[in-house]
């Protein structure tokens, strides 16, 4: 999904893990109750998006299959990208995949969604725009595959350009938020793909932010939590001063 094509802000948004959806051609052999947990998609992340998106101005490209189908946000050839296991729960048909199976997946929707966030740059570009690239993401509170506490209600991720992470979380920080840097996860080029392909690869000011789920759980929360974000992204920016 799109809004906001061809908006006039230099903020371009992307959410990969919008929703749930399943082609009726695949079998993942998993129930709607998992396809609608946090390992099926990233719970309030597009509606986080959606409110960003009209308070920014700012186009968004969302990509709205299940994280368990393809993960749009991963390299197709990593071994998670279509996860035979993910929080305790199997996942049966990606057990099962054939080669022309995954490459299907791959053609029909990692291919399209990564184009049109292509071609978006590739236009911006074209008119000489310096864009910014935020990636929306949440998290859940707890996982199994990565014990420990999760406190932070926010937190940033970078890679090579850590820059406009690290002004959102001080700026954060200096309002009393405990705002987290590469946590829960990090970024890399191995098991990332948004940020390295299409920001890094431009030399394209970045973050992939991540909201903890407990905290858009309801309408109110993801009102807050794009409010939040709408208010210091242009702060950020301006303090990193980028062109």
């Amino acid at each position: 999904m799109r809004l906001r094509e061809g908006a006039a802000t230099r903020i371009l948004l992307t959410c990969d893990h919008a929703g749930h959806r399943v082609p009726s051609n695949v079998a993942l052999g998993v129930g709607e109750q998992d396809l609608c947990r946090h390992i099926g998609y990233d719970i309030g992340a597009l509606a986080v998006a959606e409110r960003l998106s009209g308070a920014l101005d700012a186009e968004l490209i969302a990509q709205r299959y299940s994280r368990l189908v393809i993960d749009c946000n991963r390299p197709p050839h990593a071994p998670d990208a279509m996860p035979r296991r993910v929080d305790g729960t199997t996942v049966p048909g990606n057990a099962a995949i054939t080669p022309s199976g995954a490459a299907a997946r791959v053609a029909e929707i990692f291919m399209p969604y990564h184009a049109a966030i292509e071609a978006s740059l590739d236009r911006r570009a074209a008119r000489g725009e310096a864009t910014v690239l935020v990636a929306v993401h949440s998290f859940t509170p707890q996982h199994r595959d990565y014990p420990g506490a999760r406190p932070w209600p926010i937190t940033f991720l970078y890679n090579r350009q850590p820059a406009l992470s690290l002004a959102l979380a001080a700026i954060l920080g200096e309002r009393g938020v405990n705002a987290g840097l590469n946590v829960p996860y990090e970024v890399d080029d191995a098991s990332d793909y948004a940020i390295p392909v299409h920001a890094e690869r431009r030399g394209i000011v970045s973050t992939l932010v991540e909201v903890r789920q407990d905290t858009i759980g309801d309408a109110e929360g993801v009102a807050a939590a794009a409010a939040l974000l709408a208010g210091i992204i242009p702060l950020a920016l301006d303090r990193i001063a980028t062109p």
